[in-house]
């Protein structure tokens, strides 16, 4: 009998083609983000050969090392670059859809802070929410919209957090259209921006009050994944 042929699974992309994906997605998004690479590059690599000259001495070996050094920390900080240009640029891609918010809750919050990708409260009309995260600066409420509408959403749960946990401290971060608002990707800045008032034992009780009380509202938007969504098109 012929022996029937196992189909091949798709093989995943190597490290140097995701990041050549992710490097065009960042550059036509973010047409600054090249510019931005280049003095990355030359920055280290410039200050590597200015010292290979003045501290080398002669040393062919010194002169090489400085400057071999100056290369490799302009590769780094190029990374570095690209990969908050490409965060940048994805989360410009899906600002104003429900479940932005959600999307960087879950992506990019750093430690000190627990959050989750569903929203606590959404209006059933025009899909605006309301975002729940604890951390060190206590609790922090995200309003998803424009604030002329998520403004009374986020004091109706404030006045409702304040009840379950009296003594810690609420904050109040819009993210929408208006000029005042958060934008997507400084999000995470904001947070670590507030003024520490929970230890991490604090932070722990704190959640797990709000979670045990809390029930989630119907027709939650998830979180987008910012890095599946294709660049916009130039028109």
């Amino acid at each position: 009998m012929a022996r029937t042929k196992k189909p091949k699974t798709a093989k995943e992309p190597g490290r140097l083609k995701q990041m050549w994906d992710v490097f065009q997605m960042t550059r036509k998004a973010d047409s600054k983000a090249i510019w931005w690479m280049l003095g990355g590059f030359l920055l280290p690599t410039i200050v590597g050969l200015v010292l290979a000259f003045v501290l080398s001495f002669g040393s062919i070996f010194g002169f090489v090392l400085y400057i071999i050094a100056g290369v490799m920390g302009g590769v780094l900080l190029v990374l570095i670059i690209l990969g908050r240009r490409a965060e940048r640029a994805a989360y410009s891609q899906i600002a104003g859809q429900p479940g932005a918010v959600g999307a960087v809750l879950k992506s990019s919050i750093r430690r000190g802070w627990q959050a989750s990708e569903m929203p606590v409260n959404v209006s059933p009309r025009t899909q605006d929410a309301v975002y729940l995260a604890v951390g060190r600066g206590g609790v922090a409420l995200i309003g998803e919209g424009p604030r002329s509408r998520t403004q009374r959403m986020l004091e109706d749960e404030r006045r409702r957090i304040a009840r379950i946990v009296p003594e810690v401290p609420i904050n109040l971060i819009y993210v929408g259209p208006d000029k005042s608002s958060v934008p997507l990707h400084k999000i995470p800045r904001s947070l670590r921006r507030i003024k520490p008032a929970l230890r991490k034992a604090e932070i722990l009780a704190v959640s797990n009050r709000i979670d045990s009380l809390k029930k989630p509202p119907m027709g939650i938007p998830k979180g987008v994944d910012p890095f599946k969504v294709r660049a916009q098109r130039p028109r």
